[in-house]
């Protein structure tokens, strides 16, 4: 049998999965505070869109594919289908965007947070599993199924969680806190799923697919200039406390401008008498 390396260019892989998977949780959080905070359903919308790229490519696809070129198999060259690579991002993006959306508008009440968490974690097992199936080797893959389902329900566990924070997070320290606790679950989602694969058959060299460093090298780095560009603009942005103190202040300027006053403050019983009347 064959002998695979989860670890072939040692802690590089693993820990720069996870700070890839940490920086898109924390943009991704980023972001849905500013979606909390928006008034009109197009800005919400739009930071929820923010958010699913932030967290669906970088935090999920690009920590995997980070991780897999850490992965080889001895005398069996990996390839990858190009199309297929490709789908795995894009159902990554769409899956979290659709448990985002959910709880963005319709809140984190049980039905919907268990939907949405459902919904997601099985999109994001989906996008795992695609990913592994886009290898191109001379190789025969089998999975253990009990192992499969347990990074299935790791899976679906770590959406469900990450969905009650983008409602519930708030302030840098709680929003950095909830990042690297999400990095730990979808990099133990990986590995967890990587643990189910069994390859068998000869060496060889594949006769189809694109080479890892040709494919996912321009990938992931165009996904995480991306998502550079999408921290820029979540930093340019005023944060969820900034945003409500505008809206007061424009709330107020309207009131003033139609002759509206606030109604009068009343009296405290502990006030001096004469400064009741």
């Amino acid at each position: 049998m064959p002998e695979m390396h989860h670890f072939t260019y040692g802690l590089i892989t693993p820990l720069l999965a996870y700070v890839a998977s940490c920086l898109g949780a924390a943009t991704g959080l980023s972001a849905t505070a500013r979606a909390r905070a928006a008034t009109d359903t197009t800005t919400r919308a739009a930071w929820l869109l923010v958010a699913s790229v932030a967290i669906g490519g970088t935090g999920v696809w690009v920590m995997h594919f980070i991780a897999m070129l850490g992965f080889t198999v001895t005398d069996m060259p990996i390839n990858y289908d190009v199309p297929q690579t490709i789908l795995s991002a894009l159902v990554a993006v769409v899956v979290v965007a659709l448990g985002l959306f959910l709880v963005g508008f319709a809140g984190d009440r049980p039905l919907w947070l268990v939907s949405g968490g459902i919904v997601a974690g099985l999109g994001v097992a989906a996008m795992h599993y695609m990913g592994i199936a886009a290898m191109r080797m001379t190789g025969h893959m089998e999975f253990s199924l009990p192992v499969v389902g347990l990074s299935v329900l790791i899976a679906i566990v770590a959406a469900t969680a990450a969905l009650w924070l983008s409602v519930n997070v708030r302030g840098r320290a709680a929003t950095l806190g909830a990042a690297l606790i999400m990095g730990v679950a979808v990099s133990g989602m990986h590995y967890t799923g990587m643990a189910a694969l069994t390859i068998t058959g000869t060496p060889g060299v594949p006769t189809t697919g694109t080479t890892a460093i040709d494919l996912l090298g321009p990938l992931i780095l165009g996904i995480a200039a991306l998502t550079v560009a999408l921290i820029f603009v979540v930093l340019m942005w005023p944060n969820e406390e900034e945003m409500r103190d505008q809206q007061e202040f424009e709330a107020r300027m309207q009131r003033r401008a139609h002759g509206i006053t606030p109604p009068p403050r009343r009296s405290s019983r502990h006030e001096p008498a004469a400064h009741r009347h």
